[in-house]
């Protein structure tokens, strides 16, 4: 009998031990593919940009149109961000929790910005917000201008981030589920004091998330941003497309210092993205251990 059962054991150990076969294989090929796609680019830059020196770095970011052009770029994804945040908090709070006609058309259009081309989308917001658009029309003779403005920058910005917001607070929401907030109104908890104690502390760290990708994907956005904002020097030109003229004027040590700061930016919200959940559970055993 032993003898029947020593042998089972030791399959069940090695299934254990090698739960996909060929794993080895597998993850060898997979960060081949993550090199050649994702590394050795970034590693290029990196290398490239350590070899302008200190000097040269400071002097091709020095200058007085990159320094602009970042301003724009930062201040404007800041913005986008933010209210990206919001709006798309809004949104899911609306899809998860609500049943309604069309509820499952609004949530197909959240990803639209994903699967639209962004120049396609930069010509569309173009058209709606320009002096002759739809919106347009009616904005600037009232005084607000959108479109080549820095504030059709952050409209396009909206556009793109929004998805992000909204995917990383929805499944949080689903698996929220009303137990919580059913019995904190049982106590006698108001609603604000509900939202505040007990749904916020929930979705923190997927509203950071949200955040944080929003951001990244708004600083380097390209595509949808040049046709609304009107490319103008020192006024509404944005760092990705600076990259851009510089290469074209055959100054590849700027086009370089401004990629790599670009780089390094995205680089700390994906760093910010990780460690947040490990931040939050770390909080979270601390309070139960107290």
């Amino acid at each position: 009998m032993s003898a029947i059962v020593q042998p089972s054991l030791r399959v069940v150990a090695r299934h254990f031990r090698n739960p996909l076969p060929g794993f080895g294989l597998s993850l060898g090929l997979g960060l081949a593919w993550l090199s050649v796609v994702v590394l050795l680019p970034l590693a290029a830059l990196t290398i490239r940009a350590a070899g302008l020196g200190m000097d040269g770095w400071l002097r091709a970011v020095q200058d007085p149109r990159v320094q602009a052009a970042l301003k724009l770029s930062f201040g404007t994804a800041l913005v986008a961000s933010l209210v990206a945040l919001f709006a798309g908090a809004l949104v899911a709070w609306v899809v998860v929790r609500y049943r309604f006609p069309g509820r499952r058309l609004l949530d197909a259009l959240v990803d639209l910005p994903f699967a639209l081309p962004t120049a396609v989308a930069g010509i569309a917001l173009t058209a709606i917000y320009s002096a002759n658009g739809w919106v347009g029309r009616w904005l600037e003779p009232a005084g607000f201008k959108i479109a080549y403005a820095p504030a059709g920058i952050v409209i396009a910005l909206i556009f793109i981030g929004l998805p992000f917001a909204v995917r990383t607070v929805q499944p949080v929401l689903e698996a929220l589920g009303r137990e919580q907030e059913e019995a904190a109104a049982s106590l006698g908890a108001a609603r604000l004091t509900t939202l505040r104690r007990v749904i916020l502390p929930e979705l923190l760290p997927a509203l950071l998330t949200g955040f944080s990708l929003a951001f990244a994907r708004a600083l380097g956005e390209y595509g949808s941003v040049i046709f609304i904002a009107g490319n103008l020097p020192y006024k509404t030109e944005i760092a990705p497309l600076l990259i851009t003229i510089r290469l074209e004027e055959y100054d590849y040590n700027g086009a370089v210092a401004i990629a790599a700061l670009l780089l390094v930016a995205s680089f700390v919200c994906l760093l910010a993205i990780n460690a947040i959940p490990l931040l939050f559970a770390h909080e979270r055993r601390e309070r139960q251990r107290e």
